[in-house]
């Protein structure tokens, strides 16, 4: 189950840091200044600050697997969709949707995690799973390099597509299936206050 965890964290780090190398070709096809493009890279950060919150309550109330299946079938619809946006702020909502399949995919995994080892386990297992995310950002400039050099930048987000198609699977078919036996009700007020305030 923890290489389950890692492959969802490897696509999100390796994602982040594909794109920043093909910034100059997107914003050259897009028709605008490489400048314009911090908007698809800070929506995408900003969809993750605004949606992690919520994404404990959610596995709480709808239970991890469905919830992780979830996240994993958001960034990789987020990321087709991004792949064939026309302009940038398609682009920029694309990326807020992958923004929140990505918000919930960390620490639903984390959460599954605990709830999976016992403590004398769990440093060993986390270990495992932070492998990957920290190759992701080590290869990430390395693929995007190639990607823009030998193929269309848009190849750049359809990487994501069948690592996401493989993480569904996998998630469907040994992810555990946890959630609380009474969910605490959402604090709606202090969700939509946080998420103006971010």
């Amino acid at each position: 189950m923890p290489w389950l965890v890692a492959v969802a964290f490897f696509m999100e780090a390796l994602d982040t840091t594909i794109l920043n190398t093909a910034v100059p070709a997107i914003a050259r096809e897009l028709g605008v200044t490489p400048l314009s493009m911090k908007a698809v890279l800070s929506s995408y950060t900003l969809s993750l600050a605004v949606f992690i919150p919520i994404s404990g309550w959610m596995a709480d109330r709808f239970g991890t697997r469905r919830v992780f299946s979830a996240a994993i079938a958001l960034f990789t619809l987020g990321s087709l969709f991004c792949g064939i946006s026309s302009n940038i702020h398609v682009l920029v909502a694309c990326r807020i949707l992958q923004g929140c399949g990505g918000a919930m995919m960390l620490p639903v995994g984390r959460l599954t995690m605990v709830r999976s080892f016992a403590k004398s386990e769990l440093v060993r297992a986390m270990s495992f799973v932070a492998i990957p995310g920290l190759i992701g950002p080590m290869i990430g400039p390395l693929v995007g390099g190639l990607i823009v050099s030998y193929f269309h930048w848009r190849v750049a987000f359809f990487v994501n597509i069948p690592i996401g198609m493989l993480g569904l699977y996998l998630v469907h078919a040994y992810l555990p299936d946890y959630r609380a036996s009474q969910a605490r009700p959402l604090d709606i007020r202090g969700f939509f206050l946080f998420g103006s305030g971010i």
